[in-house]
């Protein structure tokens, strides 16, 4: 087996769900990550624990899903709901073969998929009462995306996936306690000026323990703090369907203008239910290796240079109050080569360009984490 695979293993039953005898495990794989999946299994045995598998294909979900009814949906996450009450940790691989594999879905199905099925099984459970990790395995369909060799973005996921994230978990403290020091913060940059309060919500680091690859440090808006307007910079894929130039208007923490290249579906995924239009998270990326977009979520927020606004529900360590369906990591980069940008904390500038400039900070810019 590939050493690489074996190192990536070690690390997610090691050190991001710091799995332990006698613990159950769920590995749960969407179309083709079978390599990893069994180094997960050797390695959870190692320790004395229990794994568990589950094996889905997008391909046959989609099929599932057109015709899919509120009944048959509960009666699913009933099943999933069941057996994730009995897992104490949960690695989640997606290897999907077509990112755009629900682009045809009604978004009506899709809706009723996360309201019934995603929600109750991984929202309201898997994600604040287990040790959970979600990361994607390296595929044609990954290096397409990304424009890269399949060779040259296997070397790169490696890379960003084996970062000695023990580093980056020491370099985050500073901004934690600055987060949550602060209360009001602006970001200025290309078509973007707003403005939102941070008071009193905790700051959360993201160094391997939930996400692979990671490097973000999050926390929330108070609710009804914001107000301006921000473009978005990055193109994000939402159930199949690729968005780009989103836009969207704010007042008094709601979303009162939305566009987008599909304006009419973005408006519907803000119509899901009323915590929909308001913003559920704000982090900053600084992932050193993750320089360019690729349309994946979890490469993508952590880009370094980045931030992300998010539409929906609030993670239960950095509530603020707002519940949705949804959770939908959009991104914004502010290097140079993307237009710049500023962020301010309490009138003081913290990152320029997506540089941070304050001393206490600079232990994030990428030469520091590499």
């Amino acid at each position: 087996m590939d050493p690489r695979i074996q190192q990536l293993a070690k690390n997610l039953i090691n050190y991001s769900t710091h799995l332990q005898k006698g613990e159950n495990i769920l590995i749960e794989i969407f179309d083709d990550a079978l390599p990893l999946g069994k180094a997960l299994i050797e390695e959870a045995y190692k320790v004395g624990a229990n794994p568990f598998l589950s094996l889905k294909n997008n391909k046959l979900q989609r099929s599932l899903l057109l015709h899919s009814t509120i009944p048959q949906l509960e009666q699913i996450a009933k099943w999933e709901t069941e057996r994730m009450e009995q897992m104490d940790a949960y690695i989640g691989i997606r290897a999907n073969e077509n990112s755009s594999e629900f682009a045809d879905i009604p978004s009506e199905q899709l809706q009723l998929y996360q309201q019934y099925w995603l929600k109750p099984v991984h929202t309201d459970l898997r994600v604040p009462k287990t040790k959970w990790c979600v990361l994607r395995y390296p595929n044609n369909s990954m290096a397409q995306l990304a424009n890269m060799s399949s060779e040259g973005f296997e070397e790169f996921y490696f890379n960003v996936c084996n970062l000695d994230y023990s580093k980056m978990d020491d370099a985050m403290t500073p901004l934690v306690d600055l987060m949550q020091k602060t209360d009001k913060v602006h970001i200025i940059g290309p078509g973007t000026d707003l403005s939102f309060s941070i008071k009193d919500i905790p700051a959360i680091k993201c160094c391997g323990l939930r996400n692979i690859p990671d490097g973000e440090v999050y926390t929330a808006p108070v609710k009804n703090s914001i107000n301006g307007h921000l473009t978005y910079n990055t193109p994000a894929v939402y159930q199949g369907v690729t968005y780009e130039n989103i836009h969207l208007e704010f007042a008094d923490g709601k979303i009162i203008k939305a566009s987008a290249n599909h304006t009419e579906k973005i408006n519907k995924i803000f119509d899901t239910d009323e915590g929909a239009r308001f913003i559920g998270e704000f982090a900053l990326g600084v992932n050193p290796h993750i320089s360019i977009p690729m349309k994946d979520t979890l490469f993508d927020e952590k880009i370094k240079g980045s931030f992300h606004f998010t539409p929906g529900n609030a993670y239960k360590g950095a509530f603020n109050g707002n519940k949705s369906a949804i959770h939908w990591d959009l991104v914004c980069i502010q290097n140079p080569e993307h237009g710049g940008g500023e962020i301010w904390f309490d009138d003081v500038l913290i990152r320029k360009d997506g540089i941070f400039v304050i001393p206490e900070l600079k232990g994030l810019n990428p030469e520091n984490l590499l």
